[in-house]
């Protein structure tokens, strides 16, 4: 991307923690990359973009694909050895882009085994990895990214190193680069062993500031009326913060890391209960960032106070359903405590022939025009502000939206219900029931052998597992199954003219391995919402199990929906998404009462499965219903409701029935639900792992649904 035709960083408006996280590891790769939360068009990926034109240039040995520096070549580089002091290069940083729906090979590189095993050489062609080496990697939308990706990424980034590995071949090269992720966390949550592999965490949100929104767009439409008569107008603030950040880099060898300041650190972490060291080391690297980036050569309370804020909220989180957050409040707290425990709490030392810096006070001014879209920015110094010395804004205040105004959707709550609305027909609505606490529960998989995305709940054959078998390749080899090409090359080699050690292999030779492990599935919750389970212990049990699946689901790697019925109508409260959260934001506010149209829910979840299928056809479904079995209002509700569990049977869809009722006199509808859709039911009692003798491998092998019948 030429220059002209990226959006300038120093014209994005507010976003100040978004904007230092960046130049922070800028200064500082070992901070160890930024992951950004936030909402659609908060400007995530264009930060990031405009953040490699602020990096300094690479100087690269001539013609080394893998950008050996001509000072320090890696003696390992598939491409050398190099030659001390050769011939090199200049070139600008990159800024590589890893899509979603990248293959290993393309993320870690691909070795011909055809020439491995024919010739005995390493034929390597380089991946993502290389071509970010000495530069950036962004990964848009890295929740959605498969996991095994996600795992040889972050080792990638901690080790400094990609390893490559096929079949006894191995290949070895540098791959240190500055790793940036964005993600919207409505879409899914990543795992928290995953979170805590970004250094820093940074939220966004849209400004509800009406001058900064109008800003917003002024700008914008500028850059695209003119790309590069904007970014000309930029380029001189561009060109300071350039310099500022070479300056950082400079000085950051000479910042002190004072005993203070690291008790400070480890104070606070302990406090927050951080798990393992990480969080203790990042927070000093930050630190250790903020000072040089203030220009001073000692860390100084305030870089403590701000590393915390970057480096620790993505690693407070306990289970899956908890939000990233810090409480300033406790970490003023903590680190008065620290301070009062230090001997010497001296002013941090500024460079030679320079004044002490505030990192939080500063002047307002510096680029950005005064009004319109992209006028020519002011000169500014590029001292520091509030946000750790970051080019300040006029228009600024990139704050979260207060709760009261986060949209209903979020809320779980639709329009008439709770919260003193208006009850639907019918609905005889009741408040809202806290869910119990969740458990353990048992396993649930679909039948048979799907081809889905990789997950953890049912088999598939998938990329990656244990070997079943062999093939020929259809195009290029992935996985060589060794023992299969041997085989197939073996009876051959005396017409080929073998002589000596060497196997002569062919590429009709060789053999695909096929591979089975495990997928993540679509669990579409039926949720009985009626006056039947409004008995206040009920409900409350019934949402715990509810939120114990969706806590399994999480775990496996599933997309996750929910419909519930009660009244006159079924509605469909969350769309299949692979948001965990939201599932049980959802569940948590949902209230009960009014009839049990058992028939509209089941139809309502055939429509969603139905829409499912045609976005996603090898993504299999597994249809949970949690209901006690009744069917009140309308004519015939019980045959309507057993007409419409027979579509789900006629589509062989997976099924499951969470039997609710209780009380020593139960009815049994439950099961004939069960029957009907061709599936199993369990009670809450059973879904309890611990209460099993076994766990249930298939949903349709479960003896409860046999004795249904």
């Amino acid at each position: 991307m030429s220059t002209s035709s990226r959006y300038p960083f120093t014209a994005i408006v507010g976003q100040d923690d978004l904007r230092l996280a960046l130049l922070l590891n800028a200064v500082s790769p070992a901070v160890g990359g930024v992951l950004v939360r936030g909402e659609k068009g908060t400007a995530k990926s264009t930060a990031v973009r405009a953040l490699a034109a602020l990096l300094p240039p690479v100087r690269t040995v001539e013609g080394c694909r893998f950008s050996c520096d001509p000072a320090a070549p890696d003696p390992g580089c598939p491409d050398g050895p190099h030659p001390a002091d050769g011939p090199g290069g200049e070139r600008a940083a990159r800024m590589v882009e890893l899509p979603v729906g990248a293959s290993e090979d393309r993320l870690v590189g691909a070795l011909d085994i055809e020439r491995a095993l024919a010739e005995g050489v390493k034929a390597f062609e380089p991946g993502l990895l290389a071509d970010a080496h000495r530069g950036i990697l962004y990964v848009d939308e890295v929740n959605l990214l498969h996991d095994h990706l996600i795992d040889l990424l972050l080792d990638a980034a901690a080790m400094g190193a990609s390893y490559v590995e096929r079949e006894g071949v191995s290949v070895r090269h540098a791959a240190r680069f500055l790793l940036v992720g964005t993600m919207n966390p409505e879409e899914g949550e990543l795992r928290p062993q995953l979170l805590d592999r970004f250094g820093l965490t940074v939220e966004v949100a849209a400004s509800r500031e009406p001058d900064q929104r109008v800003e917003v767009v002024r700008r914008r439409l500028a850059f695209e009326d003119d790309p590069a008569a904007f970014a000309g107008r930029w380029s001189g603030a561009e060109a300071e913060l350039r310099a500022r950040v070479a300056a950082a880099r400079a000085l950051l060898p000479r910042v002190r890391l004072g005993d203070g300041a690291l008790r400070r650190i480890a104070a606070v972490c302990a406090a927050f209960e951080v798990d393992g060291m990480r969080g203790d080391l990042v927070m000093a690297r930050t630190a250790t960032a903020l000072a040089a980036w203030a220009g001073r050569t000692e860390v100084a309370v305030e870089d403590v106070r701000r590393a915390a804020l970057l480096a620790l909220p993505h690693r407070r989180r306990r289970n899956p359903f908890d939000a990233p957050g810090l409480d300033e409040e406790k970490l003023d707290e903590v680190l008065r405590d620290a301070a009062a425990d230090d001997p010497e709490d001296e002013p941090p030392t500024p460079p030679e022939g320079q004044a002490p810096e505030d990192p939080a006070d500063g002047d307002d001014d510096g680029p950005g025009p005064d009004g319109g879209g992209g006028g020519q920015p002011d000169p500014g110094d590029g001292a520091g502000d509030g946000s750790g010395g970051l080019p300040p804004q006029r228009t600024e205040d990139s704050g979260a939206p207060a709760p009261e105004d986060a949209p209903e959707a979020l809320t779980g709550a639709e329009p008439g219900e709770s919260g003193g609305g208006t009850p639907r027909p019918g609905s005889a609505e009741q408040q809202a029931v806290a869910a119990g606490e969740p458990f353990r529960t048992k396993v649930l998989s679909v039948p048979g052998l799907g081809a889905g995305a990789a997950g953890r709940r049912s088999r598939a054959r998938t990329e990656h597992g244990r070997t079943t078998g062999a093939t020929r390749p259809e195009g290029a080899l992935t996985k060589l199954h060794l023992t299969a090409t041997v085989r197939a090359a073996a009876p051959h080699q005396r017409a080929r003219g073998r002589s000596g050690r060497g196997l002569v292999v062919r590429r009709d030779d060789l053999r695909q391995a096929t591979r089975e492990g495990r997928e993540g599935n679509l669990v579409l919750f039926v949720v009985d919402a009626s006056g039947s389970m409004a008995a206040r212990k009920r409900m409350g049990a019934v949402k715990g199990a509810v939120l114990s699946l969706l806590l399994d689901a999480y775990q496996r790697r599933d997309k996750v929906g929910l419909v519930t019925f009660r009244g006159r109508e079924a509605e469909v409260a969350l769309p299949p998404t692979s948001s965990v959260d939201a599932a049980a934001a959802r569940l948590q506010a949902l209230p009960t009462g009014g009839r049990t149209p058992l028939a509209a829910g089941l139809l309502k979840a055939h429509d969603v499965l139905r829409v499912e299928r045609l976005r996603d056809a090898t993504r299999r479904p597994l249809l949970v219903v949690v209901t006690d079995g009744r069917a009140t209002g309308g004519p015939e509700p019980v045959a309507l409701a057993a007409r419409a569990a027979r579509l789900h049977a006629a589509e062989a869809t997976a099924s499951v029935v969470v039997d609710c009722e209780t009380g020593p006199v139960r009815l049994g509808l439950a099961g004939e639900l069960a029957r009907e859709l061709r599936g199993t039911a369990v009670t809450l009692d059973e879904l309890r792992a611990e209460a099993l003798t076994g766990l249930v491998k298939d949903v349709t092998d479960h003896p409860r649904a046999r004795r249904a019948a």
